[in-house]
């Protein structure tokens, strides 16, 4: 069995409800301690074991906390998409004859960079000189 325990935070406390039990409430004062607090509560009203049942925490969300949760996200997001674009541009760049340093002063990193981002040498990738291993 699973139990919800949402909490929202009043003065100096986390004031903790779980909605699928009626008359369970708790409180503490920090958040990591909200689902112990929570366990403990529906283990004495159940009178069963604490460990017999998962808890998922559910606190309440200020909007300024929301906000930067969807913008660390799309940062991630923005991020992977930077790093593909960056592999791509790396293997074109390479595969056209520039030099590691050329490749990594165009895209405005370091040579050690390119050289991780590059296809293995004799996996049909690219060798240190910018040229197919193939060609080589």
């Amino acid at each position: 069995m699973k139990y919800t325990a949402t909490c929202v935070r009043s003065g100096g406390w986390w004031a903790i409800t779980v909605p699928e039990i009626t008359g369970v409430f708790s409180q503490a004062r920090r958040l990591d301690q909200v689902e112990g607090m929570a366990r403990e509560a529906i283990a004495l009203l159940l009178e069963v074991d604490p460990l017999s049942f998962d808890v998922e925490v559910q606190p309440e969300m200020p909007q300024e906390v929301t906000r930067a949760r969807k913008a660390r996200s799309a940062l991630r997001a923005a991020e992977e998409s930077a790093e593909e674009a960056t592999v791509t541009a790396v293997r074109a760049l390479l595969s056209k004859g520039y030099t590691v340093r050329d490749a990594g002063a165009l895209l405005g990193i370091s040579a050690q960079r390119v050289s991780q981002l590059a296809p293995k040498r004799g996996a049909g990738g690219i060798n240190k000189g910018g040229q197919d291993a193939a060609a080589a």
